[in-house]
């Protein structure tokens, strides 16, 4: 029997982010296809697939997780749903990529952890998909050159403007707020960029009188040996984003680090010797780059690009920024 040439995947649930992007991106991928999708209503998981051509569609996860077609699963569900079933995604003996933040905790992430070490052969990733567009690549390449010198402070800020009370981000309850929605991704990027864990947070966190949930949140995070990233996320601002890297001999400053647009190229200026010179990446989808990365890993049997250790690390951050947030004491990481 020949070895598959491409991962069948199936969506768990109909989530506005999987049908408007996810969904697509991987229709688009070399190594993958979708094979079906799931809804808690099989009328919404029949009109998804309808719209999205998609072969099945099913009326609960679990028919889902049973289908013999489906070889990987991708959970874009609310985050108090993400460990649950990504748990009971391994044991039906699928691999896993799902969605940012990966747990409502660094405990819950480490349960994740423990699960998916005790199906070995199957792969379990964390979606954040910003790191597999190729303008990090680039500055990969120039941090190992020496461009910008010995790394001293990533700055990276996210926000957008969302009060709607129905919306899970402002449910508490559901794992809601600004740090677990979008304040993961600055802190995601100057743990990848520094290539260490930060060892304490000093942060400032103010709440939504209604909901609960941080709707701002700042922090710096200290890396020891004189590094330190500070970062910001707000769900009720002006939307924008924008990250810098600076060094002993230069500054790189990145104008979509997080979602860079999937038709457009991007921009980057790197400041070096009082000259800015603008660096300019070619488009990519980051969700299909991301998808071929993932499906590599399961069809050739390596390793997956990013451990599932690194988003219980990252839990540990958002967790300790919290904390901080509550106390206006420095806690530490670790």
């Amino acid at each position: 029997m020949s070895e598959p040439t491409k991962l069948r995947w199936g969506v768990l649930s109909t989530a506005k982010i999987g049908r408007k992007q996810v969904i697509p991106a991987l229709q688009k991928s070399r190594l993958g296809e979708v094979t079906a999708i799931a809804s808690r209503d099989l009328a919404r998981a029949q009109q998804a697939a309808d719209g999205l051509v998609i072969g099945r569609a099913y009326g609960s996860y679990e028919e889902l997780l049973a289908d013999p077609a489906v070889d990987a699963v991708y959970n874009p569900l609310p985050n108090h749903l993400h460990v649950p079933m990504s748990i009971a995604a391994l044991e039906a003996g699928k691999h896993v990529l799902c969605e940012k933040p990966i747990a409502l905790s660094a405990a819950e992430a480490e349960k994740l952890l423990a699960a998916g070490e005790a199906h070995p052969e199957l792969k379990l990733m964390e979606a954040f998909m910003y790191r597999f567009h190729p303008q990090w690549e680039r500055v990969f390449e120039l941090i190992a050159a020496g461009t910008l010198g010995e790394l001293r402070e990533v700055r990276g800020w996210f926000s957008y403007f969302n009060d709607d009370p129905q919306n899970i981000r402002n449910q508490s309850d559901l794992g809601g707020g600004a740090l677990m929605d979008i304040g993961c991704y600055p802190i995601s990027m100057a743990r990848f960029v520094l290539g260490r864990e930060p060892v304490g947070v000093l942060a400032r966190v103010e709440r939504d009188p209604r909901f609960g949930t941080d709707r701002h949140a700042a922090a710096v995070l200290d890396f020891n040996g004189g590094a330190v990233a500070t970062l910001s996320c707000g769900t009720q601002m002006a939307p924008g984003q924008g990250a810098t890297i600076a060094g002993t001999a230069g500054v790189l400053r990145i104008e979509w680090p997080f979602t860079p647009p999937p038709e457009d190229s991007v921009r980057m200026w790197l400041d070096l010797d009082g000259a800015t010179e603008e660096i300019v990446v070619g488009a990519c989808d980051k969700y299909t780059a991301q998808a071929d990365r993932f499906a590599e890993a399961v069809l050739n049997d390596q390793p997956v690009p990013t451990p599932l250790a690194d988003a219980v690390a990252n839990m540990r951050v958002i967790e300790a920024a919290l904390r901080s947030g509550e106390s206006g004491r420095r806690v530490a990481i670790g």
